[in-house]
C-alpha cells in the first residue's frame, strides 16, 4: 500500500489517525496542495475529483475517500477495531460519525473554503472553480460554533470515549474538527468541561501525532 497524503489536509489526517490506530505505516506521498499539484494532469489519473487522501492498494486498486479508506482497512485489518464491534455498536459509532462529520466537518470546511484568501475561487473541493460566497462563510461559523457547543453532550453521555469504552472513528473525527476549528479561532466553549476532558485524553494519543 501507499498513501497519496497532505500534510495539512483534515481528511488525509483522520486517515493518518486511523492507520496509526492499526499499527500501519504504509509510505506517504506528499501531494503539494496549496501549489495545486492536486489539480495537475498526473494527479488527476491518480484521482480524477482532485483530492487526498488517496489509499493505493498492492494491486492497484485506489481508494478516494475516506470512508472507502477506513472500510477497507478495518475489514482488513480488524484489530484493534475502530469501526465498532458488535452490530450495535458498529451502528451507534456510524450513527454519531455521520452527525460529527455533517454537522462539524462540512461546516468548519463551509467557513474555512469561503473566507480563507488561499482558497480564492476553491470553495469546494474537487477539479472545478466556485467563487467563495462570503454569506456562506458566516453560515459555516455560526454551524461549526453550535456544533462546539453540542459536543458536550456527547461527551457527558458516553463513557471516556464519544462512543462508549473504545476509541473510535467517531473520536478521530470529533478530534479532527476541533483541531480543524482552531484555524479559524473556534474553540470549545470554556464551560464544556466534559469535552475538554474528553479532547485532553485522546490528544495525547500517540496516533494523533501521525
Amino acid at each position: 500500500m501507499k498513501l497519496y497524503d497532505c500534510k495539512t489536509a483534515p481528511s488525509a489526517r483522520r486517515v493518518r489517525i486511523f492507520l496509526a490506530e492499526k499499527g500501519l505505516a504504509p509510505p506517504r506521498i506528499e501531494v503539494n496542495l496549496r501549489g495545486g499539484e492536486q489539480l495537475e494532469p498526473a494527479f488527476r489519473a491518480i484521482n480524477p475529483y482532485c483530492t487526498v487522501p488517496v489509499l493505493e492498494l498492492d494491486d492497484g486498486t485506489r481508494l478516494c475517500s475516506t470512508a472507502a479508506i477506513w472500510r477497507y482497512l478495518e475489514a482488513t485489518y480488524p484489530e484493534p477495531a475502530l469501526m465498532g464491534r458488535s452490530a450495535r455498536e458498529q451502528a451507534r459509532i456510524a450513527d454519531l460519525q455521520w452527525h460529527i462529520e455533517h454537522e462539524g466537518f462540512t461546516a468548519v470546511a463551509e467557513c474555512f473554503r469561503n473566507a480563507v484568501p488561499g482558497m480564492k475561487d476553491r470553495a469546494l473541493t474537487g477539479p472545478l472553480a466556485y467563487a467563495q460566497i462570503p454569506a456562506l462563510a458566516e453560515r459555516g461559523r455560526r454551524r461549526a460554533v453550535a456544533f462546539l457547543a453540542a459536543l458536550e453532550s456527547m461527551a457527558v453521555a458516553a463513557g471516556p470515549y464519544l462512543c462508549g469504552a473504545h476509541f473510535s472513528v467517531a473520536d478521530i473525527d470529533a478530534l479532527v474538527v476541533i483541531d480543524f476549528a482552531s484555524r479559524l479561532h473556534l474553540e470549545l466553549p470554556a464551560e464544556a468541561a466534559a469535552t475538554r476532558r474528553w479532547y485532553a485524553e485522546v490528544s495525547a494519543r500517540p496516533s494523533v501525532s501521525a
